[in-house]
C-alpha cells in the first residue's frame, strides 16, 4: 500500500524519488511505504492551504464549530476503527490505542467550544469619548510535525484547534506512522471540512525544513525529541514563524514511605510500561525515600514478572507492545547495557527478547543508580525505569531539579506537607500528586518547562487559542462624541 499525501481535496501519489516502509512493530513485516516528500510537495500543500484560507478564515466561529461537532461524531462512530489501526502501525496495546484517540477526541470536544474561547474583550469610555476593544483573528497558514508515539492525539492536539480558530493546516505526521493520520483527514473531509482547509504530507527531514522555511507558513506545532524541537523552533523563528516546539523529559516520580502501596505501584507501572515506555510523560526515574525504596523495588519486580509482552494486533491481553523500529530497540538495548557498564543494579530484563518477529524490548529496571550515570541523565524512551535512593525529600527535589528537561514529576504520599513542598520546589510544567502521569486533559495546558519544551504558547487549552490566533485591537469615536470633542 502507497501512503498519499493530500492537497486540497486530491488525495495524490507524489512523484518522489524515495519511499520508506512502514511496518508492524509487533511483527515487524511491512504494510504500507510513504513517500519523503520535499520543497516541491510542501509548496503544493501550502499553495493549497493559502486558497482555502481566504474563504474559511471568514467563515462564521458557529459554523466553524459546526464541523469541528461533525468531526468528533465521525470520530465517535469510527473510535474502535482508529484504535486498531494505532495497534497494527504503532504497537500499543488496544487499551492504550483507544486511550490515544480519546485524549485525541478531548481537544475536538474543547474546540467546539471555539465561538466562546475566541471572544475578546471591550472596555467603553477607555478615554474621552473613546471604546476600546479587542478580537482574536486567525494568522494564516499553521503545520503541525507530530511524532510516531501517539498517531491520534498528538495530531487532534493541533489541526482542530487551529482549524477552529479559522486557519488552514497543513499535518506532518511521522512517517512511521502515517497511516491514522491519513484515516483522521479523511473522516474530517467526511464530517464536511471544506477542500485544503486540511492537508497532508509525509518525510522526513527534507519536508521539516520545507514547512519551516516556507514563506507561506505561518506557525509551526512540533511534538518530537528535544534535539529536533530545538531545531524547528531556532530555524522556524529565524524564518519569522511563530514556534511550540515540545521535546524530551526524564519524568520523576517519588515514592515516600507513607504511600499507599497498592495504588502506587499500580500507577508507577502504567507510567513506565505503558505505551512501552515511549512517550515524553513516561515515569522513567523511580526515587524511593528512605524505608520506602526496597518495598518498592520488590513491589515493581514482581508486578514486572506478571506482565505480558507480546504481539498486540494478535492478542488483545498484552500487557505491553513493541517499540517502533529495530533502531528504537537497538539505541535502549545499548542504553540498558551502559546502565550496568556503569555500575547499576540490573534488577529485571535487559535480554533481547523476539516474539513473532517484532521490536520487542522487555520491561527493564535497573536499582542503585546516580544521578550521575547515563540512563538517569538521558531520556531513552523505551520501557527502562531507573531508581536513585534519596536519604529525605529534600535530596530528592533537590536530584530531579538537576534534570536540564521539565515536563512532569509526581510524588506519592499521604502527607499534605510533603506534597506541598514538593508541588512548590519541584522545577517542572506538570506536577503530579499520587498520579502516575500528570499530563493535563485538554482544557489546560501540556506545559513543559525547560529543554523539554521551546517557544511561549503551550499545546491545548488557553494557550493554544492564542497561539493560532494574533489580537486586533479597536479604538473607537462616535457621533455626539465626536462632535463634542471637535466643539460642535
Amino acid at each position: 500500500m502507497d501512503v498519499p499525501v493530500l492537497f486540497g481535496e486530491r488525495w495524490v501519489a507524489p512523484k518522489v524519488s524515495a519511499w520508506s516502509p512502514v511496518f508492524n512493530p509487533s511483527r515487524g513485516e511491512e504494510i504500507a511505504r510513504v513517500p519523503q516528500c520535499g520543497a516541491a510537495e510542501v509548496d503544493a500543500a501550502v499553495q493549497a492551504a493559502t486558497v482555502a484560507f481566504g474563504t474559511w478564515s471568514r467563515t462564521a466561529a458557529p459554523a466553524r464549530a459546526a464541523k469541528m461537532f461533525a468531526f468528533k461524531a465521525q470520530l465517535e462512530a469510527h473510535f474502535e476503527e482508529l484504535a486498531a489501526l494505532i495497534t497494527r502501525e504503532n504497537g500499543k496495546t488496544l487499551e492504550e490505542a483507544r486511550g490515544d484517540v480519546r485524549r485525541g477526541i478531548e481537544v475536538v470536544d474543547f474546540a467546539c467550544g471555539i465561538a466562546h474561547l475566541c471572544k475578546g474583550e471591550n472596555l467603553p469610555q477607555v478615554a474621552d469619548g473613546i471604546d476600546g476593544a479587542t478580537m482574536r483573528e486567525p494568522i494564516g497558514v499553521c503545520a503541525g510535525i507530530t511524532p510516531f508515539n501517539f498517531p491520534a492525539m498528538v495530531p487532534l492536539w493541533m489541526f482542530p484547534l487551529a482549524i477552529a480558530c479559522g486557519n488552514t493546516f497543513i499535518l506532518k505526521p511521522s512517517e512511521k506512522v502515517p497511516l491514522t493520520a491519513v484515516r483522521l483527514a479523511e473522516l474530517f473531509l467526511e464530517a464536511g471540512l471544506p477542500p485544503g482547509v486540511l492537508n497532508i504530507v509525509h518525510g522526513g527531514r527534507e519536508a521539516v525544513d520545507a514547512l519551516l522555511e516556507h514563506p507561506g507558513v505561518a506557525a509551526i506545532s512540533f511534538v518530537g525529541s528535544t534535539r529536533v524541537a530545538e531545531h524547528v523552533y531556532v530555524t522556524g523563528c529565524r524564518h519569522g514563524k511563530r514556534v511550540q516546539a515540545a521535546g524530551g523529559a526524564k519524568n520523576v516520580m517519588i515514592v515516600m514511605p507513607d504511600a499507599e502501596p497498592n495504588a502506587t505501584v499500580r500507577a508507577i507501572m502504567g507510567a513506565s510500561y505503558g505505551c512501552a515506555g515511549q512517550r515524553c510523560m513516561a515515569g522513567s526515574i523511580l526515587m524511593g525515600v528512605g524505608e520506602a525504596a526496597s518495598l518498592v523495588r520488590d513491589q515493581i519486580a514482581a508486578a514486572i514478572d506478571k506482565l505480558l509482552v507480546g504481539d498486540t494486533s494478535a492478542n488483545p491481553q498484552a500487557d505491553m507492545g513493541p517499540v517502533i523500529d529495530s533502531a528504537a530497540r537497538d539505541r535502549i538495548l545499548h542504553a540498558i547495557e551502559m546502565g550496568v557498564a556503569e555500575g547499576a543494579s540490573l534488577v529485571r530484563g535487559g535480554k533481547h527478547e523476539n516474539p513473532s518477529g517484532g521490536f520487542f524490548v522487555p520491561p527493564t529496571l535497573f536499582d542503585a543508580a546516580s544521578p550521575d550515570m547515563h540512563i538517569a541523565r538521558e531520556e531513552i524512551f523505551g520501557p527502562v525505569l531507573t531508581m536513585l535512593r534519596p536519604c529525605d525529600l529534600d535530596e530528592a527535589i533537590a536530584w530531579a531539579n538537576r534534570s536540564p528537561y521539565g515536563n512532569g514529576a509526581v510524588i506519592f504520599t499521604s502527607s499534605g506537607g510533603a506534597a506541598r513542598q514538593f508541588a512548590r520546589e519541584v522545577q517542572c510544567g506538570m506536577v503530579g500528586v499520587n498520579v502516575g502521569v500528570p499530563a493535563p486533559m485538554a482544557a489546560f495546558e501540556f506545559s513543559g518547562w525547560n529543554r523539554s519544551f521551546f517557544g511561549d504558547l503551550h499545546v491545548q487549552g488557553t494557550e493554544g487559542v492564542m497561539f493560532y490566533t494574533r489580537q486586533k485591537i479597536v479604538l473607537s469615536r462616535w457621533d455626539n462624541a465626536y462632535r463634542r470633542t471637535q466643539g460642535w
